[in-house]
């Protein structure tokens, strides 16, 4: 049984990123960032390139998603198009990103990774249909009862435009603690989930960092759960 939750609880989010330095055997941590996907000296990310393509459009909102609530993260993001399309602009003149980070980060992985890392347990997400923990990912390629609509999937409103990005932080703390407790090797795992990512999702430096960005283009904040 995963004790994942227990963990971070115990010694607090940031406290597993110095803990994962120092058990990688890495001497400070701010050196924890070799290995993150856009280390410092980066030039332009993926994300703010994507983020300068939607500049000009009408009406622009950034979802924070820290905690998986139940899908509602993409489910918003849905609402958002909806409802404007409701009021009068078209997807085209809309510009959406939804960040997934800290507990809601394995939405942006692949069925295989949510079985394999039993991630339903982990994170504590469980599939409705089943009602046991989830071992696929219940807002992606979903079955009827997942979600209230089926147009309200991630790869369904991903076409109409909505960019979801994951905090490579995250996947770097997380992939640590899951890979000591089923005894893998760290970075073969944090390669496996990088590896795992669904089609269009953008790595991010970290969650925070990209919440802050999309405001700093003009797009508004909304809390996701």
């Amino acid at each position: 049984m995963f004790n994942l939750k227990e963990t971070v609880h115990r010694r607090g989010f940031l406290g597993s990123i110095a803990a994962g330095a120092a058990t990688l055997g890495l001497a400070s941590l701010p050196t924890v960032t070799n290995l993150l996907a856009n280390p410092p000296g980066s030039k332009e990310t993926e994300f703010e390139a994507a983020l300068k393509k939607m500049k000009g459009r009408k009406h622009k909102q950034v979802f924070d998603s820290p905690m998986p609530n139940e899908g509602m993260p993409i489910i918003w993001s849905w609402a958002f198009l909806m409802s404007n399309n409701g009021t009068g602009t078209e997807d085209k003149d809309l510009g959406v990103v939804t960040v997934f980070r800290h507990d809601s980060i394995p939405f942006a992985m692949e069925d295989k990774l949510w079985e394999k890392y039993k991630f339903g347990e982990a994170f504590k997400i469980n599939d409705k249909l089943s009602k046991a923990p989830a071992t696929r990912n219940v807002v992606a390629h979903i079955k009827e009862g997942d979600l209230p609509l089926p147009e309200m999937a991630l790869e369904v409103v991903q076409k109409r435009g909505v960019v979801f990005g994951v905090c490579d932080l995250a996947l770097t703390v997380y992939s640590k603690m899951i890979a000591e407790q089923m005894k893998m090797d760290p970075v073969e795992v944090k390669k496996d989930w990088v590896g795992g990512l669904l089609p269009g999702i953008v790595i991010l430096p970290s969650g925070v960092w990209a919440v802050n960005r999309a405001q700093e283009h003009g797009f508004t904040y909304c809390y996701a759960g």
